[in-house]
């Protein structure tokens, strides 16, 4: 036997990497087609339900507003978007033209044609942002309204605060002592929010009235009123942050006995209670440092944020609390 062959005869011996056959041929399933008749038949009910629970939604002021939050920034993000996709066409449309102009001897007339103007689609984007705009607008001016009530709000906010101090005032236990004294900043701070709230809602109220000539400021009073209103309420974003922390911290302190309640709590219900406390308090974190820097622009009298930037940090704390309300209100 030659090399040649002693090669060959071990290389034929290796495996070659195909697949080993088959005695039987395995059955090829035939592709189940889109199911588009049943996602018809569907239609009616699955729409039924989410108005239904769109309903259980703006059963409640607060369910108002939250959806009203939602849809009003959610709107003014994406005609942002809209506007700043369909920019580059127009400039370059404006580009051309110009370039055109420039090349042409000064007796020449420019007829413009619609092959000139930017494409369809840039148009149709540029209408639908501007009714975008329109629809912030207006559910903008409708929370306003509906925040003209707020001051009673606040009213009863103050009556808990007195009630607490009384009942505060009157509890003498010793084993208490500490416990209220750890809660006098937490107390500071809820009175100093107090504060801020009511001037703020004060402020907004008189200058929204005095647009719709209820009161007689005048616009440049009212434009005042709206930049210190837009003050006192970033005061209260930063307190909040501020109580978030302090929450925080007093939290992670706790010894073993608080956190059972004297072995009154398993640890499975701790741990799924502290779960529920972390992930509220996030959300909550976040939506007040996504509230900061928007009071602050609102503050400015030149403004700090362009209107992506300002639409895309107000969609944070109304995806955030549309998710909680439709959560809430799915069980319903």
């Amino acid at each position: 036997m030659s090399a040649t062959e002693v090669t060959t005869s071990a290389t034929a011996d290796l495996p070659s990497g195909d697949p080993v056959p088959s005695a039987i041929p395995l059955p090829v399933s035939k592709p189940r087609p889109f199911p588009i008749k049943d996602v018809i038949k569907a239609t009616p009910s699955n729409l039924d339900a989410f108005l239904a629970h769109l309903q259980r939604c703006l059963r409640t002021p607060s369910g108002i507003d939250t959806t009203l939050l939602f849809v009003c920034y959610a709107s003014r993000f994406s005609a942002s978007i809209l506007e700043h996709l369909t920019r580059p066409a127009i400039q370059r449309s404006a580009e051309q033209l110009l370039a055109l102009a420039a090349s042409l001897p000064p007796s020449a007339t420019l007829v413009f044609t619609a092959k000139a103007l930017p494409g369809r689609g840039a148009a149709l984007a540029l209408i639908f942002a501007k009714r975008l705009r329109a629809l912030s607008a207006m559910v903008t001016d409708a929370r306003t309204f509906l925040r003209l009530w707020g001051l009673l709000n606040m009213y009863f906010w103050l009556r808990r605060l007195v009630a607490s101090r009384k009942q505060d005032g009157q509890n003498e236990e010793k084993e208490k002592e500490k416990e209220k004294k750890t809660d006098k900043l937490e107390t500071a701070i809820s009175w100093f929010q107090l504060s801020t709230c009511i001037i703020f809602q004060a402020l907004e109220n008189g200058a929204y009235l005095s647009s719709k000539n209820v009161l007689g400021w005048t616009p440049a009073a009212q434009r005042r009123a709206s930049l210190w209103s837009a003050r006192f309420w970033a005061a209260f974003v930063g307190a909040e942050i501020g109580r978030l922390m302090y929450e925080s911290r007093k939290r992670g302190r706790r010894t073993r006995a608080e956190k059972f309640a004297d072995g009154a709590k398993t640890a499975s219900e701790v741990q799924a209670e502290e779960k529920e406390w972390n992930a509220t308090w996030r959300k909550t974190l976040l939506r007040n440092l996504a509230w900061a820097p928007l009071t602050l622009h609102w503050s400015s009298e030149t403004g700090l944020l362009g209107e992506t930037a300002v639409g895309a940090l107000a969609c944070v704390p109304g995806v955030i609390q549309m998710r909680d309300l439709w959560r809430r209100t799915a069980a319903e």
